[in-house]
């Protein structure tokens, strides 16, 4: 009897399993002309491979329960190998630890599937707690780079104080993605670094890193801001000084933290970067998404930055295990122009928005910048009704 409980259930599992890796994704109407959502996340704890979860022996697992448990994949660095869109995805088990793996789509938009097995992250001397938000870059030394957070106990936390924690910036590269070399942490002299991505290119011959140095590991202190800072060597990295290209504000989406999302894209304009930036609620924190654009001589010179948030959390991407949150780590230039935008909501599951080179180029060049005040807001705005006459004589 136990034998066929397991063989219905297994089928039932099975079946649903297939029907969501398989379902087709719908592009949803742009209203904004930017970007285009879509409606169904591209990963979600269902996701999980089935053997991932399940013992399947009957003789072993008579009730085909799961024997190890999912929480959420979100925040996944991104690229495309060999043809195929793959994620780095952080997977959080039931037990809140996280790991990565590696899930592929022929198209960047549906049919995603998890890899036999989950990345096999070797540990330095000083070994990692937790693993999360890997930024993947293709670099021109040849070789495709990880940098994470690494996550350990705080030593230095009171006794009895099992939360405390310290962040620090985990390197490893690949030629596979299956095997990976650890490289030591990054050793930076700003304090704490979480949201750390490097440069796809070498800047005056040496390795380029955006960082995000702050005081605590929640707290960003006295410190934050995205910075930018360059490396002699990648084996041993260290960033002696760092530099602040976009700073934290007040009274903006980016006023508590803000931190480098992907390696920015070169384009014949400027590099364009996406960031997140994180501001107080009444609820709690909030979490957005903005773009940005740099020199293409100078990486750290900010030359068009539109105000406010790109991306923000709607509907069903606001509901989740740290609700109200957009995220990203991951994005894909094609050779066509197209832009995959990888983003997690409320820390629990992966969506795709797709756009084009010229379509973000134009957002970042001809959309007004935050001018920091009430009434300037209204003077924009005021602005763009008296140009707008001229179309809508009703006006």
């Amino acid at each position: 009897m136990s034998n066929e409980l397991f063989q219905e259930r297994m089928a039932i599992i099975r079946s649903e399993s297939e029907a969501l890796l398989t379902r087709m994704n719908e592009k949803c109407f742009s209203t904004n002309g930017i970007f285009n959502r879509y409606k169904y996340p591209i990963l979600t704890r269902n996701h999980i491979p089935i053997h991932w979860r399940y013992d399947l022996n009957p003789e072993t697992n008579p009730y085909c329960m799961e024997r190890i448990g999912f929480n959420a994949t979100f925040n996944s660095g991104a690229v495309k190998w060999n043809g195929k869109y793959l994620l780095v995805v952080r997977v959080e088990g039931n037990d809140r630890k996280s790991f990565f793996a590696v899930a592929e789509s022929p198209n960047g938009i549906d049919n995603f599937r998890f890899w036999e097995r989950p990345i096999t992250m070797p540990e330095t001397e000083n070994p990692d707690t937790n693993l999360y938000d890997m930024r993947v870059t293709v670099h021109e030394d040849g070789y495709v780079y990880g940098v994470f957070c690494t996550e350990r106990k705080d030593l230095a936390a009171p006794e009895g104080d099992t939360s405390s924690a310290t962040a620090a910036a985990g390197i490893a590269r690949t030629k596979d993605f299956i095997k990976w070399e650890r490289l030591p942490d990054l050793m930076t002299y700003g304090g704490q670094q979480r949201n750390v991505v490097l440069h796809p290119w070498f800047i005056d011959g040496k390795y380029a890193f955006f960082t995000r140095p702050q005081d605590g590991f929640i707290d960003t202190g006295k410190g934050g801001g995205i910075a930018f800072g360059l490396s002699d060597t990648i084996v041993n990295a260290e960033v002696k000084q760092e530099t602040i290209l976009d700073a934290k504000v007040y009274h903006t989406i980016y006023e508590v933290k803000n931190g480098q999302g992907p390696a920015p894209i070169k384009t014949a304009k400027g590099w364009l970067n996406l960031a997140h930036g994180v501001r107080n609620t009444a609820a709690g924190l909030r979490y957005t998404i903005y773009l940005f654009m740099t020199a293409i001589d100078d990486p750290t010179k900010v030359i068009h930055k539109p105000a406010g948030h790109f991306i923000g959390p709607l509907g069903e991407e606001r509901v989740g295990d740290v609700s109200n949150v957009v995220f990203t780590n991951g994005w894909i230039a094609d050779e066509n122009g197209e832009v995959y935008i990888y983003y997690a909501s409320s820390d629990t599951r992966m969506h795709v928005a797709t756009s084009t080179i010229d379509q973000l180029l134009d957002y970042c060049i001809n959309s007004p910048q935050d001018k920091f005040r009430s009434a300037a807001s209204v003077e924009t705005i005021n602005n763009l009704i008296d140009k707008n006459k001229a179309f809508s004589p009703k006006l």
